[in-house]
């Protein structure tokens, strides 16, 4: 398998796990209050978080997918809204192909907003940038979702595991 196949199918089934704790949240006492919650004052609150993961994906499928994709720096106000724009980031996701990403060992070069610059290959970006970055912003928005009392585990973040699940043998 490519590591653009994996990161791709990465990318659809933990998006999907971000719809369904969005979901989950839309229930929550505080209403769409909650996306200004926060884990500490130095950090981004939930909405943040939620663009930040979606901005993630994006960046990479610019960067690898070669697609033109204009960055959404826009705040997400409402859980309808954190809806509309994970199923763009999905529907982006299930129309890239693959082959079309640079071959494994190609340069990738990228500058930060402070001035740092990387060049590494491509399935390093992926697998040491890319990802990271996703999986941090991911795991920031379901700390603030545990931390302000919404009830969701594990099975909640890895749900999409369930079409893997063997049905029990019944016992002789």
């Amino acid at each position: 398998m490519s590591y653009a196949t994996a990161a791709l199918a990465t990318y659809a089934n933990m998006l999907g796990t971000l719809d369904h704790l969005v979901t989950k949240a839309e229930g929550h006492e505080k209403g769409e209050a909650l996306l200004g919650a926060r884990l500490a004052e130095d950090m981004f609150p939930l909405a943040t978080q939620i663009r930040f993961t979606l901005d993630q994906v994006m960046t990479a499928l610019k960067r690898l997918g070669n697609l033109e994709i204009a960055a959404d720096d826009s705040d997400i106000t409402t859980f309808a809204e954190a809806h509309t724009r994970i199923k763009a980031a999905q529907d982006m996701v299930a129309n890239t192909d693959p082959a079309s990403w640079p071959a494994s060992g190609e340069t990738v070069e990228f500058a930060l907003p402070n001035g740092m610059t990387f060049a590494m290959q491509a399935h390093e970006y992926c697998r040491d940038w890319a990802t990271p970055q996703f999986y941090f912003h991911l795991m920031a928005a379901y700390a603030i979702l545990r931390a302000e009392g919404l009830a969701i585990g594990k099975i909640d973040y890895v749900g999409y595991m369930m079409r893997y699940m063997k049905q029990p043998t019944p016992a002789a």
